[in-house]
């Protein structure tokens, strides 16, 4: 794949979400390589619904953690919880509670301090339920010497591998085993795949396809928002949905080098633009990003 280096130098700097900022020195001394920074992301996280897998019953306490939003906020929790280098191990009962999607920014926040264009796609996952693809997000970064972008998943350890009987290598995701928003669309729009079939929890459907299809978007203007963030032109009915413009941006997701500037200009649209305020779906109430 022969990319533009500007286009590729966008993906290589902390920005915004992914900027560690003050906290920044906490990346000093971790690996300079793509599996050896996810890694250590999985021994300072601990996934919120996953969690009784490795025998830990979260306090309340710990699953308020997982509405943290930016990288600084997430750092703050890990070391609030243990002051050791990130490249300790953290017992289970230490670590930060999160979901897939703090995993992703976090492993995006390491990979771009060490000058690897990387980026956090939201999608669906085949590998956790049978003959479904449920909600989730990981990192996409691009191989230098293979000339092309690669799927990983940080937050698959041996344990959760074990735990969903994942066969492929994370740090190569298989692209039919994860579909970035925009294929999801493209899918369930003509009938490839049951949009019922993308889903998660108790929630289905081509609306919830096309809410991540604005968060993929969203992310790909650095702006990796809470799965659960509502905002703009996210609908929770298909009726809802704005077909036509959800295909546009679907377009764009699927192949978000081909037009950069189309990429941006989609997201100055108020209908994906992130705004002051977001509903946070999950505790129920709106809430200011900073």
């Amino acid at each position: 794949m022969n990319l533009d280096a500007s286009i590729l130098e966008t993906w290589r700097r902390p920005v915004a979400m992914s900027d560690a900022g003050a906290r920044a020195a906490l990346f000093d001394g971790l690996p300079d390589d793509v599996g050896g920074l996810a890694k250590v992301v999985q021994g300072v996280l601990m996934h919120e619904h996953v969690a009784p897998a490795y025998g830990l019953t979260l306090s309340p306490e710990q699953h308020a953690e997982a509405h943290a939003r930016a990288v600084t906020d997430i750092l703050k929790g890990i070391v609030g919880h243990d002051p050791r280098p990130l490249g300790a191990t953290r017992p289970v009962e230490a670590r930060q509670v999160g979901v897939c999607r703090h995993f992703t920014l976090l492993h995006v926040a390491m990979l771009r301090s060490r000058g690897i264009a990387a980026r956090a796609r939201c999608g669906f996952a085949a590998y956790f339920v049978k003959d479904m693809f449920i909600d989730h997000w990981v990192t996409e970064y691009f191989d230098d010497a293979a000339g092309q972008w690669v799927l990983v998943d940080a937050q698959l350890d041996a344990r959760q591998r074990e735990l969903f009987k994942v066969t492929f290598d994370p740090l190569d995701v298989p692209r039919e085993q994860f579909l970035v928003a925009g294929e999801a669309w493209q899918r369930g729009r003509d009938g490839t795949t049951d949009p019922k079939a993308f889903a998660i929890l108790d929630m289905s459907g081509l609306w919830l396809i096309a809410g991540n299809v604005i968060r993929d978007v969203a992310a790909l203007n650095n702006r990796e928002m809470l799965p659960w963030d509502v905002w703009g032109g996210m609908s929770r009915t298909d009726a809802e949905i704005d077909t036509g413009f959800v295909d546009r941006l679907a377009g764009l997701s699927r192949a978000p080098d081909a037009d950069s500037q189309a990429l941006r200009s989609a997201f100055s649209d108020a209908r994906v633009a992130v705004p002051a305020t977001v509903f946070n779906a999950v505790l129920g109430r709106p809430e200011t990003v900073s």
